[in-house]
């Protein structure tokens, strides 16, 4: 989590907000001393439509995109996250996911016109919003992203 965080911080966005659920006390004192705001979604066990949905309603006024990301990914970098930020920068009405296993995912960073239609009842996150505005969204591929930890295997594959 502490990880995640410095990388989202790194990209120097106008608000930052970690969304919780599940052991939500423990998993934000990992990160309470950096400049992130706690935001507990009571929701959560409806999956991640409903964490995006509370994130996005907890951000500042004045942000005109959202980078959503995962805690699960270790082979996320600073430069990726850095590319992804510029690539919607250049083009603010679109957007920029990074694409790995040949599909749109997270990290992605959209744009404020596009939040009211993010699926906020399924688990599905974002995932059909990607794939259905795809030809509006700018690509940074990053194959290493499609690897993420679910169970405590994959975090043992890592050593």
């Amino acid at each position: 989590m502490q990880r995640a965080t410095r990388l989202a911080l790194d990209t120097q966005p106008c608000d930052a907000v970690v969304v919780l659920g599940h052991a939500a006390d423990a998993v934000f004192a990992e990160v309470a001393t950096m400049a992130i705001r706690r935001i507990d979604c009571a929701d959560w066990p409806r999956g991640m439509g409903a964490s995006l949905r509370a994130g996005i309603a907890a951000l500042d006024a004045a942000c005109l995109g959202v980078l959503v990301m995962v805690c699960d990914q270790p082979y996320l970098d600073a430069p990726h996250l850095r590319t992804l930020r510029d690539a919607w920068r250049r083009t603010p009405a679109r957007g920029a996911a990074s694409l790995y296993a040949s599909k749109l995912g997270v990290p992605a960073l959209l744009p404020r016109a596009w939040f009211d239609v993010l699926d906020a009842q399924s688990d599905r996150g974002m995932r059909d919003l990607l794939a259905q505005r795809a030809e509006r969204i700018e690509a940074v591929v990053d194959e290493a992203l499609a690897f993420d930890i679910d169970h405590p295997d994959d975090l043992r594959a890592l050593r």
